[in-house]
């Protein structure tokens, strides 16, 4: 059994003038990223590895919900070919995960996240927002092997106000 759980960075600012891969979260986004982690911490889940998108929304969003679920900074990769937008290179990266892992958590972005949780999962989801979690397990011992699995919950910031 493979366990993916995806998250959407934070809400990002728009009112500095840097790259896309520099801009930071605006207030809502640290906000909104500290509730849903907070729901998140709930479940109890026993996650192997955590990657994330290189841009800083995706690290700080990442940051916020290590600290949330207490899980060590030494089990985060950052990955640059999760600095995705068509979710074809985080698929390829998803598959090409070691099979030892069997619960891993990723954070990137959209419309890539909306894209793979309806493609891998059984829920249509019209939009992954901001800060959004989407849980997806799959009846499979190889990454490699992943297709539709199962869509177990979602955890979306509108649902926690």
């Amino acid at each position: 059994m493979k366990t993916l759980i995806l998250v959407r960075h934070g809400k990002s600012s728009w009112e500095d003038n840097v790259s896309d891969k520099d801009r930071p979260l605006k207030e809502r986004g640290v906000n909104d990223a500290l509730l849903v982690s907070a729901k998140l911490r709930n479940k109890n889940l026993n996650i192997d590895a955590v990657f994330s998108s290189p841009a800083n929304r995706a690290l700080h969003t990442c940051m916020i919900f290590l600290r949330q679920l207490e899980f060590p900074f030494s089990g985060l990769e950052i990955v640059e070919n999760l600095y995705d937008f068509s979710g074809e290179s985080d698929l390829n990266f998803i598959k090409s995960l070691d099979d030892s892992l069997n619960v891993v958590m990723v954070f990137g972005h959209n419309h890539a996240f909306t894209q793979l949780a309806n493609s891998l999962g059984n829920i249509y989801i019209e939009n992954v927002p901001t800060s959004g979690v989407v849980h997806l397990k799959f009846d499979v011992d190889q990454w490699e092997a992943i297709e539709e699995g199962t869509t177990v919950a979602t955890i979306f910031p509108k649902q926690l106000k």
